[in-house]
């Protein structure tokens, strides 16, 4: 075996042995970003306006204000919910994963698994969201007398809020990257050497 074929083993070692490190990294990125969705589903279920409905009939009910902002009020939130954990998730995601990171591919693993994770953070936002409060909506739909008043379920109207959380998410990390970079190639060049130390 020539020496020539040595470097070409330890590399290939080296990757086999880098891969659990980006799978654990993607892992720990995704899980991260989902699970902070629990804690933004239980505050937009807690604190969005919800419509309040009327009982007409056995198992009818209509809106009291057909002028509600209600609807509009729960998107703003979940909109602001998911703006300020994407802001979360970058920042920190960024700080504790990616720039920790050893090698492109383990830095790439840890930022696609912010962003993925802040999409899968969003959707279990919108399903915790939506689930608190929904026994009790269907219990009053179901039993209440004609004439009661009851507050309606909550539900997102403007879909494409889900991609707040990895929007914000994705422009943290690409700020926090090329910033990172503009500094590093900065402290390359020094003053009297333009192109860098010889």
């Amino acid at each position: 075996m020539t020496r020539m074929g040595v470097p070409e083993r330890l590399s290939g070692h080296g990757e086999r042995r880098a891969l659990p490190r980006v799978i654990a990294v993607f892992t720990l990125a995704l899980a991260g970003s989902a699970a902070l969705g629990l804690l933004g589903g239980l505050i937009w279920g807690e604190a969005a306006p919800r419509a309040m409905l009327q009982e007409i009939g056995s198992g009818t009910a209509q809106l009291v204000n057909a002028e509600t902002s209600a609807f509009i009020g729960a998107d703003a939130w979940f909109c602001g919910i998911a703006a300020v954990a994407g802001l979360i998730t970058g920042v920190a995601g960024y700080r504790f994963l990616v720039a920790r990171a050893a090698g492109h591919g383990t830095r790439a693993a840890a930022a696609a698994g912010l962003v993925i994770g802040a999409l899968a953070g969003a959707l279990v936002m919108l399903w915790l969201g939506g689930r608190i409060g929904l026994s009790g909506y269907n219990h009053d739909l179901a039993s209440s007398p004609k004439g009661t008043l009851f507050p309606a379920s909550l539900t997102l109207g403007a879909k494409s809020a889900l991609a707040f959380w990895p929007l914000f998410t994705g422009i943290v990390v690409l700020v926090a990257e090329w910033g990172t970079r503009h500094e590093d190639s900065e402290a390359d060049t020094l003053p009297g050497y333009p192109d860098g130390p010889q």
